[in-house]
Parts: C-alpha cells; sequence; structure tokens
C-alpha cells in the first residue's frame, strides 16, 4: 500500500509539528519579552538572555540532534514493516545523550565566566549571564530527553503528542515567567532574569515527565535500558557524528553572529537578540514542514517508494515557500508592534527595526533550506549535510561577515550574512536531492 502524501495527511503531521517545534524558541522568546520589560537593568538583562540562548541553542542543537537520527532510522524500518527490530534503540540512544549532558552541565558550570566573556560579555551583562545559565543549565537534560522522545514519535509518523506537550509546557512557562520575574506581592518576591530562568527549568522538567508518560501509554516503544546495544546503533552513533560536526559549524555562525553584535554595544546586542530570536521563530514556523519532509521520507525511503518521493519534495518545495511568504507578510504588517512587545528602548527598537525587514525577507530562502534539510535527515543522508553546511560557513557566512563589519555595516553584516549563508545552504541541498532520486524514478 502505497504511502499517503496528500495535502491533508503531510498537515496532519506538518501542524502538529509545527507547534511542538516552536516550543524551545517561544521558551527563550517569552525570557526575552518578559524580562525585557522589567524595571531594572532591562537592556542589560536582555541582552545576558540573547547570549545565554545563543550559547544553550548551540549545545541543544548539537545534543539533540538524536531526534532526527532516532527518526530516520525509526520511520525507515516502519517504511519497512520492521519495527520490532528496532524498539529497543531508542532507550538507548536517550541514555546516551543524558549522559552526555550531564558532562556537559557539570564542564561547563564552573566555567560560566569565562564561557561569556568569548561572546564578548562584559560587566552587568556578564553577570547577568553567569547567573541566568547557572540557573537554566540544570534544564538541559529534561530537554534532551524530550527532543529524543519526540523523534521516537516521529519516526512513528506521530506528531500530534509532542505537539499536546510542547503547548502544555509553553504555556507553564509563560505563567511561570510572569509570576516568578515580576513576582507577586506578598508572596512572591520578584526574581528579575533568574525568575525567568527558573521558569524555564521546571517548564522543561514537566515536559520531559509528560514525554514519558505518553511514550509508555501511546506507543510499543519501552523506556527501560536494554543490552546488548541494538544492530543499528552503530549508524545512528555515525549520523550523530555527523550532525554533531555539521552543528559545530552552525554553532560558528551563531557565535559570531552574537560576539560581533555584542562588541557593538548593548543596545546593538538587545537589538539583535529580539531579531535573532525571531528568526529561530520563523525557522521553527517552516520546520513543521520539513519535519514532515523528515517523516515520509524516511518511511518512503525504507519503503523504496522513489516516485512518491520526488512528488513529496515538490509539493514541499510548495508549500513552504509559500508558509514563508505567509510569515514575512505577516511579520511585514505588524513590524513596529512586534518590537514593543520586547522592550521600550528606543534605542534598541531603532537598532531592531533597521534590519527586521532582512529577518523577514529571508523567510522563503528559509523553507527550501529548512525542508531539503529534513528530508536529507529522513533519508539519513547527514554526511552531504555536513558538508553542506561547512562550506556554507566557514566559505560563505564568515567571509562575508568579516568583510561586512570591516565596512562598518554593524547589524547589517549580519543579517545579510545570515541571508546568503541560508541561500548557500538550500540550493546544494535541491540539487543533490534531484540527482539521487530522479534516476531511482526512471528505474521504476
Amino acid at each position: 500500500m502505497s504511502t499517503n502524501i496528500s495535502l491533508k495527511h503531510i498537515n496532519k503531521l506538518a501542524i502538529p509539528a509545527l507547534i511542538s517545534g516552536i516550543s524551545e524558541p517561544i521558551l527563550s522568546l517569552t525570557d526575552a519579552a518578559i524580562v525585557g520589560n522589567i524595571d531594572v537593568n532591562a537592556t542589560e538583562s536582555l541582552a545576558a538572555v540573547g547570549i545565554v540562548t545563543t550559547f544553550l541553542s548551540m549545545l541543544i542543537w548539537v545534543l539533540g540532534q538524536t531526534r532526527s537520527a532516532i527518526s530516520s532510522i525509526v520511520s525507515q524500518y516502519v517504511g519497512a514493516n520492521q519495527l520490532n527490530k528496532v524498539k529497543n534503540l531508542p532507550s538507548q540512544a536517550i541514555f546516551i545523550i543524558t549522559s552526555l549532558s550531564i558532562l556537559i552541565i557539570i564542564g561547563t558550570y564552573p566555567f560560566a565566566e569565562s564561557i561569556f566573556k568569548l561572546y564578548n560579555a562584559s560587566n552587568l551583562i556578564l553577570d547577568y549571564s553567569v547567573d541566568y545559565y547557572r540557573i537554566r543549565v540544570f534544564g538541559f537534560p529534561f530537554t534532551l530527553f524530550t527532543i529524543a522522545v519526540f523523534g521516537a514519535f516521529r519516526g512513528l509518523q506521530n506528531t500530534y503528542y509532542p505537539m499536546v506537550i510542547a503547548i502544555l509546557g509553553a504555556i507553564l512557562n509563560i505563567v511561570l515567567d510572569v509570576v516568578l520575574v515580576y513576582g507577586v506581592d506578598g508572596i512572591i518576591p520578584a526574581l528579575n532574569i533568574k525568575g525567568a530562568a527558573y521558569a524555564s527549568v521546571i517548564a522543561q522538567f514537566i515536559m520531559a515527565i509528560l514525554s514519558a508518560y505518553y511514550l509508555l501509554k501511546k506507543t510499543p516503544i519501552p523506556l527501560k535500558l536494554s543490552f546488548p546495544f541494538n544492530k543499528e546503533i552503530n549508524r545512528f552513533a555515525l549520523m550523530i557524528l555527523n550532525l554533531f560536526i555539521r552543528t559545530i559549524a552552525l554553532n560558528v555562525t551563531l557565535y559570531f553572529a552574537s560576539a560581533f553584535a555584542t562588541s557593538y554595544g548593548a543596545k546593538y546586542i538587545a537589538a539583535y537578540t529580539i531579531a535573532i530570536n525571531l528568526w529561530f521563530l520563523g525557522a521553527f514556523i517552516i520546520d513543521g514542514y520539513a519535519s514532515a519532509g523528515n517523516i515520509l521520507s524516511g518511511k518512503l525511503l525504507g519503503g523504496k517508494e522513489y516516485d512518491l518521493l520526488i512528488k513529496l519534495s515538490n509539493k514541499l518545495i510548495k508549500y513552504g515557500i509559500i508558509l514563508g511568504f505567509v510569515t514575512a507578510i505577516l511579520g511585514a504588517i505588524f513590524y513596529y508592534p512586534i518590537g514593543r512587545v520586547f522592550t521600550n528602548e528606543p534605542e534598541v527598537l531603532d537598532a531592531f527595526y533597521s534590519v527586521f525587514y532582512i529577518v523577514l525577507l529571508m523567510q522563503p530562502l528559509c523553507a527550501l533550506a529548512f525542508i531539503f534539510d529534513g528530508m536529507f535527515k529522513g533519508l539519513g543522508r547527514m554526511k552531504y549535510l555536513r558538508n553542506v553546511l561547512l562550506f556554507s560557513t566557514f566559505l560563505v557566512f564568515v567571509p562575508i561577515l568579516f568583510v561586512l563589519d570591516h565596512l562598518n555595516y554593524k547589524l547589517y553584516a549580519i543579517f545579510i550574512a545570515l541571508t546568503v549563508w541560508i541561500a548557500a545552504r538550500g540550493l546544494p541541498l535541491i540539487i543533490k536531492f534531484r540527482q539521487l532520486f530522479l534516476p531511482l524514478t526512471q528505474k521504476q
């Protein structure tokens, strides 16, 4: 029986994936919006949230690639009707990844100040960054656990329960942010930036508990660790290694962007924080269709349905570009109100408004890049993803950024370089995909 790739079925996967995918940027955006409006040192607090969010995103993206690897392998076995052969793989992957996360906490906690000095943070911004990180980092294992469970759900062609978990986590985080940052008169003192960190950790813990519950109750996948390791653990490890190298390259991009913005001054890093978090939000919105591509492409590959794989890619290109334009248009309509959600500081707003249009214009390009990124992950082609990102980061983004910074473009330098970087990521993937699968459809 052929795999269903109708718009209805794609949306059934994409829309819940979209909602669950934005849970992490919503946590960061909520922290930024709440902290950016406190009465004491709002600009410095917002800058600190931006710096720490960049570093945490790096850690999450490096180790969170477990989701893609688990999803790819499980979906391919689902397509081949052989799920029983990999049922114990997710629990083994979760054990490995959460163990690594604990080692990272031990390795980074004592050196938080040195880490954020590398981002050019100093004085009050540095103090706030250290305070925020030393609380929020304890949510890291819970986040990775949840991400890995989401990968198992995706492999099973199910994005509904991750959506439920993400919605509950986001709502809880918003409520806790308001209560802990601003305080409740006579009951809870205002904790300011530390309150935002505590809110995120609590929300991440609850999401991990819900993830375990739904996985055990709604799927045949066990969480009990068993040995020996699954025969696919070597392929899983190789995927993770390639994605690890790829994500290092990704975070070189984010590091340089954040470090350059910080070097320009407090108003620029605050404006960059708003813009980059909105960029993350747009990226994760588009990622809903990338997730559908990830989920379905693995299943289609497992079932050797190459003709449907080409048709799926064509549909996802169309849907992704439409969604990218819709996101850009909505951003343009609410251009000025969006900025005022995060801060009322005139200098920060002026810097943000000067580059926000670039963030909006790159949304259709992001759609192409992220959709094919998701499909290649579903296909297990992690090595090619690695090579493309190494090329786009070190031979495209970094040189453009340094040249434009030398010309004193400041935030323009960062976001122009990001736009070209996105284009350099997307186009090679489209070309390679067609080279791989068009000949196979002709053979069929």
